[in-house]
């Protein structure tokens, strides 16, 4: 799945890409794409954003309500917050000042022309490298933790099981919660000890008083599940965590221990 965060003020190109990019098949799964009208309120839901999840690609107008540099504010504000961040231009302003600024100024990762033949495929093709290119330079710097067949990218938080995407078990379609991709990679990283809430709530640097064993336990059932769902849905990683291995139960203090399931085949 790819997340991307767009900003695009005219309804019409709106209605012309959303489900173009809905549905655009970017990695072999569903895409979360959030839709800013404003520079403004897209600059503020970049400032309320957990800097350790950015979306996998901004898509940027540039000029907007009459603003040659709405778009520029935006890229800017999304830099701030992500240095690396893909950023793609797609505006009617190709072929001009606007267009080099982006390109010179602003660091833009691609700009595409939206009076084009074939613009929609076009914009396809461009995501589709940008993210590529981004997978091999993360396989590059080796920004992953591994244990078995499970992967975490430690520069997008992305969760691979089996070389699928983790989702939230609720909605398939949005990604797992950042508090327990978090929580399973302080898991894997300790694995065999097993962690407290307390212990959990250290690491986290979260409040221990609101980090209860209750909240914990919520949030290992959802990793379970979303492993789950990313399996068969059918119940088989619930039965491997029971039988001692995945997530796994550890004695009468609520500590939960990671042993990754591959140890059970060998």
């Amino acid at each position: 799945m790819a997340s991307i965060f767009w900003v695009e003020d005219q309804s019409h190109w709106i209605s012309k890409f959303s489900s173009i990019l809905e549905q655009g098949d970017f990695d072999n799964s569903p895409n979360q794409l959030a839709i800013y009208s404003f520079a403004e309120a897209a600059k503020q839901k970049i400032a309320l954003s957990d800097k350790n999840f950015p979306p996998d690609v901004a898509l940027l107008d540039a000029r907007m309500n009459g603003n040659d540099q709405a778009g520029f504010s935006v890229s800017s504000a999304l830099r701030k917050k992500w240095p690396n961040i893909p950023i793609i231009y797609l505006s009617e302003h190709s072929g001009t000042e606007i267009e080099r600024d982006a390109l010179e100024q602003f660091s833009a990762t691609d700009f595409i022309a939206k009076h084009q033949h074939n613009v929609e495929h076009v914009l396809c093709w461009r995501i589709k490298a940008v993210l590529r290119q981004n997978a091999l330079e993360a396989a590059d710097n080796n920004d992953t933790s591994r244990s078995g067949d499970l992967t975490i990218d430690l520069n997008t938080w992305n969760v691979y099981w089996k070389n699928v995407r983790l989702m939230n078990p609720n909605n398939s379609k949005r990604p797992l919660a950042p508090m327990p991709r978090k929580i399973l990679r302080e898991l894997v990283e300790c694995s065999p000890r097993p962690l407290t809430a307390g212990q959990i709530a250290e690491r986290l640097e979260a409040d221990p008083e609101k980090f209860s064993y209750a909240s914990y336990r919520q949030h290992i059932k959802a990793l379970r599940r979303a492993f789950d769902a990313a399996e068969t849905g059918e119940g088989g990683f619930l039965e491997l965590c029971n039988s001692g291995y995945g997530i796994v139960t550890f004695g009468d203090e609520g500590a939960y221990f990671w042993n990754p399931p591959t140890a059970k085949r060998s």
